[in-house]
């Protein structure tokens, strides 16, 4: 299906891995021209052949740098002044106890999964809305909206990104701009893969009987019984990003595998 996006250009914040990556792969796809973003500036040039290699036609290029820190953003707003599609993807989360996480933790992840994100809005949302078109996701977590308790620091985070698109959305009103936010649910990243491998040492098990195990041990809620793959978000992600999906607005768009209750 051909989403309409061929030539339009999207950030994607954490672009060099897992969920953010896949968006990227997702959307050059589509023709659009990614720009790779990560702190690691040698994994966004990696990124960066990687996407031009796969998708020849489209133009990547190495948006690299710590959007946390205000003079790397400004760095950037100025090599990058106007793009079409905003992917607010990059973030920290850690398993954690409540007791253990001090006032600079907290602040920490505020930063790094508020802040940041909001700063790229605060100055790409006017420009979508002077050129009449544009579209800004959020990447949140099951965690926004069913807390495990097992690491309050970053549920309070991604709960707030569903507050922010919301009121980001309502700003938007008449105008082919929108504002969304995906919530996945357990995803199979590189980070995830490792834990699960490493959780069950026996070589005769597949990686399938290994995820199997993993879940029924540790996520018997999840109706999926398997990670979500990060190319499926990344092609939810195209489809809310294109044309197509002009009527998702300040919406929470839940991918979680049937993690969360759903109350009618």
């Amino acid at each position: 299906m051909d989403m309409g996006l061929t030539n339009k250009t999207a950030l994607i914040t954490g672009s060099t891995k897992g969920i953010g990556k896949a968006i990227a792969f997702e959307l050059a796809k589509e023709g659009v021209h990614v720009l790779v973003n990560g702190r690691d500036a040698e994994e966004a040039k990696r990124t960066v052949r990687e996407l031009k290699d796969a998708y020849p036609s489209t133009s990547p290029r190495n948006a690299a740098g710590d959007l946390t820190d205000a003079e790397q953003r400004a760095a950037l707003f100025e090599r990058f002044p106007q793009i079409d599609i905003l992917v607010n993807n990059a973030g920290i989360y850690e398993l954690m106890n409540y007791e253990d996480a001090s006032d600079d933790v907290w602040d920490k992840y505020f930063q790094a999964n508020v802040l940041a994100a909001n700063a790229l809005c605060r100055f790409y949302l006017p420009v979508m809305l002077k050129q009449g078109a544009g579209r800004i996701l959020f990447m949140a977590s099951e965690e926004a909206v069913m807390p495990s308790g097992l690491m309050p620091q970053y549920a309070m985070t991604k709960s707030m990104l569903l507050s922010l698109s919301r009121s980001l959305s309502k700003l938007t009103v008449g105008t082919d701009v929108t504002v969304n936010t995906i919530l996945p649910g357990p995803t199979l990243s590189e980070k995830v893969q490792h834990i699960v491998e490493g959780s069950f040492p026996n070589a005769e098990m597949t990686f399938a009987e290994k995820e199997a195990a993993f879940m029924a041990a540790t996520l018997p809620q999840s109706e999926l019984r398997r990670f979500i793959r990060p190319a499926e978000i990344g092609r939810l992600a195209a489809f809310v990003s294109s044309p197509l999906a002009s009527a998702f607005r300040g919406v929470p768009i839940r991918m979680d595998g049937g993690m969360v209750p759903t109350i009618f």
